[in-house]
């Protein structure tokens, strides 16, 4: 049996984590990030793709291929989920369970970083737990693919 496919999609500045504001991100880098989530996917029997990207239209492409392709999507859209109605739309038309993630807690910083667009089409959101977050986001939407299997 194919094992599911959960794309793991990151927005602008997280190639910088461990080197950008560790006070708020820590110290864990992106690689730090997709081992993971790769650690989670082999005991959750599911397979990542996992990606960053600094652009807002690759980001949305992305979320478009994974109509039809991937079985659900974890993201962390960073900046653009507070800016992107672009990446809302692309968010809607996939299908898809979808779980947001931030590694700080957006609700404890700046006012402006307190609404996302991504929120509303997401089936969940993962705030504050750090990079752990997202291996509380693959296990979610794991049991999301599963509940709906």
């Amino acid at each position: 049996m194919k094992r599911p496919l959960i794309a793991v999609l990151n927005g602008p500045n997280l190639n910088m984590l461990g080197l950008r504001e560790p006070h708020v991100y820590g110290h864990d880098t992106l690689d730090d990030v997709e081992q993971i989530c790769l650690q989670a996917a082999e005991r959750l029997d599911v397979t990542i793709d996992f990606r960053q990207t600094n652009g807002e239209g690759e980001l949305v492409s992305w979320v478009q291929e994974c109509r039809g392709r991937a079985d659900g999507l974890v993201i962390n859209p960073a900046a653009y989920g507070h800016t992107s109605i672009a990446l809302l739309d692309a968010l809607q038309a996939v299908d898809l369970p979808i779980i947001e993630v931030h590694i700080s807690n957006i609700y404890r910083r700046e006012p402006f970083r307190h609404h996302s667009y991504v929120s509303q089409v997401a089936r969940g959101v993962i705030c504050g737990l750090g990079t752990r977050g997202y291996a509380h986001a693959l296990q979610a939407v794991s049991d999301m693919i599963e509940d709906e299997g």
